[in-house]
């Protein structure tokens, strides 16, 4: 057993009762509440900033710039970049992700607000790159196609472009340390999750797709993808520069079955702290989830890992080595690491 190492408790800024569990982007614990997103630096060095929502939570995603002083909120209609003023920076509009047909060009929240069918829309996703000028984006265009954006955070200027050629329901972005790239998944529901991965040269966006493929995250130095598949089946490593395949690791054998279960399945997120190891769950969360030590040279399970206090879901990344969980009640993240010799 491989006993985490308990960094910080940090308390949420808002109450579970209204709002999403928080999470850690970088130095930033965020969290989004009904009508507000808060950010808070991870270190309590400043007051948090606190971002007026432009529409409910239900509806859509949101990133927040690395600095902590710009958040984009990627809706049903639109991606609106807000300041911690309650000033728009700017807004810019996109086809609808209404889960029926829907051709209108909305101008605002109010039109669709009380439409099951948009009330239960698709969703895209957005991320800033790591220096924070660039914004990544999924949106649905007006011809119904996905697209693949890189947008100038500063002014909204869309930059580049691809489509996807996905039919999807949700997504999430996977960054690269190289604000030039950056991961994104598709979900299209049980027939599928295709992995995209762009790289922005200043003019142009190029796409490489891996099929049946969901992005668990990038190692810190950005050499490597880590990934599983929709089933569950296995990991698999790719070498970021041109997508080789350089290892799989199955699930089984490689981890036991949870109880009252017939195969062991890996979880749909992971963290990846460092270069040569990840904290990778299986998809069984009771009594408690079970994390485990993967070797990333290897492609093996150096062990599980066991915690000082209860724990709940999944392993999620953090900077500096670190990876976070969530405290059962929602009103706390607890950062981690190891200290085994051989994890740098």
């Amino acid at each position: 057993m491989l006993e985490a190492r308990l960094v910080a408790t940090v308390p949420a800024p808002l109450s579970p009762v209204s709002a999403d569990p928080p999470m850690v982007a970088r130095s930033l614990l965020v969290q989004r509440g009904d009508t507000e997103l808060v950010a808070g630096d991870l270190a309590g060095s400043r007051p948090p900033r606190r971002f007026p929502a432009p529409w409910p939570r239900p509806f859509g995603a949101v990133a927040v710039r690395p600095d902590g002083e710009l958040a984009v909120f990627a809706g049903v209609h639109a991606l609106r970049a807000v300041d911690a003023s309650g000033r728009l920076r700017w807004e810019l509009r996109h086809g609808c992700w209404s889960a029926a047909v829907c051709t209108v060009a909305h101008v605002s929240f109010a039109e669709y607000a009380d439409d099951t069918a948009h009330v239960y829309a698709d969703r895209g996703s957005v991320a800033f790159s790591p220096d924070g000028r660039l914004l990544w984006a999924h949106v649905r265009g007006t011809d119904q196609q996905e697209q693949w954006l890189v947008v100038d955070a500063a002014d909204g200027t869309v930059l580049a472009g691809a489509t996807t050629g996905t039919a999807g329901s949700d997504s999430t972005h996977a960054p690269h340390p190289d604000p030039a790239f950056m991961g994104l998944t598709v979900g299209e529901g049980d027939e599928g999750s295709p992995a995209l991965w762009g790289h922005f040269d200043g003019g142009e966006l190029y796409v490489r797709r891996f099929d049946e493929q969901v992005l668990l995250g990038v190692t810190p130095s950005g050499g490597r993808l880590l990934s599983t598949d929709p089933g569950q089946w296995a990991l698999y490593l790719h070498r970021s520069a041109d997508g080789v395949l350089l290892g799989e690791l199955g699930a089984d054998p490689a981890v036991p079955a949870a109880p009252g279960d017939d195969r062991a399945r890996w979880d749909y997120v992971a963290a990846v702290p460092w270069d040569d190891a990840a904290v990778v769950g299986t998809e069984d969360y009771t009594p408690a989830p079970r994390h485990w030590l993967v070797d990333l040279a290897a492609m093996t399970v150096r062990g599980p890992i066991g915690y000082p206090i209860a724990v709940c879901g999944p392993a999620r990344s953090a900077a500096d080595g670190r990876w976070y969980t969530v405290a059962a009640d929602g009103a706390a993240v607890h950062l981690w690491t190891l200290d085994a010799p051989d994890i740098r």
